[in-house]
């Protein structure tokens, strides 16, 4: 009897202890966690962009690399890495240090492709720790105005009328545009050509080179296009008319009720990046787009700020991964 006590006895003492090193290594863990933050950042920040230079995630990447920066009292640099859709640069960020130093600006294709490409460097779930959500912008049907066309009307007789004859660019395979543009030719019963690009900088120039007569593109990169009347804008793909460009309408109101296709631009850190660390980021990079000049300048470049923390990214992510991996099959889009 004396022999079972002690036994028992001896497991709690065991018990105890491992609960008290269990304890003992949150605390720490945490006390770490906090210590990283206090001396966050003591070098320069690096933020991938996964497209070509001059896209609007590069342009917003580069607005907060400049404005978080001075709120951090520390420096960022952004890296163009584009390539593979945005696979290239996302998967990139998916396996660098969670230390910081790392981090990631991207856009809808981060959650476009994991139904648009059979296998992905990354999981959009796992590998990575939402930030923010940093903006959003509609997508904008533009064509050359040496073309003649001034309206989606127009565009889609001179298609039918000449089914060969008009290609149209984007910024790449499973690009919101894109997708745009293969919506646009299912329930228009029209054809074009698609021509991809590298991001939506090349996608621009392409149009201005007279290289495609059409292109579906974010907002951002071709809106002082539109304004100078370099390009003409036939249609956004958003809910309501652009504030400052009244005379484009919606697709909605063409009467393509389901047509609403925007591009949206969120931050994120490689999974396991300090709690601390993700915090300060989301506090700093909020506070920088809800400043009234930044957030003024980014609506004048086509942006839409969101402003919004780790939790609303997360949501949107679980909610845009199946959406648009619905819309890839019933557009008859395979895998590649």
């Amino acid at each position: 009897m004396i022999d079972k006590q002690r036994s028992l006895q001896s497991r709690r003492d065991v018990l105890r202890s491992a609960a008290a090193f269990v304890g003992a290594s949150a605390v720490s863990a945490i006390a770490n966690d906090r210590a990283d933050a206090a001396t966050y950042p003591d070098r320069p920040i690096k933020i991938v962009v996964p497209f070509a230079p001059a896209g609007p995630t590069d342009i917003m990447a580069r607005i907060v690399a400049t404005h978080l920066g001075a709120a951090l009292s520390g420096s960022m640099v952004v890296e163009n890495r584009p390539g593979a859709g945005g696979n290239i640069g996302i998967g990139l960020v998916a396996h660098a240090e969670p230390d910081g130093y790392t981090l990631l600006i991207t856009s809808s294709a981060y959650v476009v492709n994991p139904g648009l490409y059979a296998k992905i460097p990354y999981d959009p779930y796992k590998d990575f720790a939402p930030i923010a959500e940093l903006g959003t912008s509609p997508n904008v049907i533009l064509v050359d105005p040496k073309l003649g066309v001034k309206t989606i009307a127009e565009l889609i007789a001179r298609a039918k009328a000449n089914p060969s004859e008009l290609n149209y660019a984007s910024p790449g395979i499973g690009t919101t545009p894109h997708l745009s543009g293969e919506l646009f030719k299912l329930v228009c019963g029209v054809n074009l050509t698609h021509v991809p690009f590298s991001g939506a900088g090349p996608t621009i120039q392409a149009l201005l080179s007279g290289t495609t007569q059409v292109a579906f593109a974010a907002l951002p990169p071709a809106h002082p296009h539109i304004e100078t009347g370099a390009l003409t804008a036939l249609a956004v793909t958003g809910t309501q008319r652009w504030f400052d460009l009244p005379d484009v309408p919606t697709m909605v109101e063409l009467g393509y009720k389901d047509f609403i296709s925007d591009t949206f631009q969120g931050f994120l850190a490689p999974a396991n990046t300090p709690t601390a660390i993700i915090e300060l980021l989301s506090a700093k990079v909020i506070q920088v787009l809800r400043t009234p000049k930044i957030s003024e300048q980014l609506r004048g470049d086509g942006f839409e700020v969101i402003a919004g923390g780790p939790d609303g990214m997360k949501k949107r992510i679980s909610d845009e991964v199946p959406k648009w991996r619905e819309i890839i099959v019933k557009a008859g889009i395979k895998p590649v």
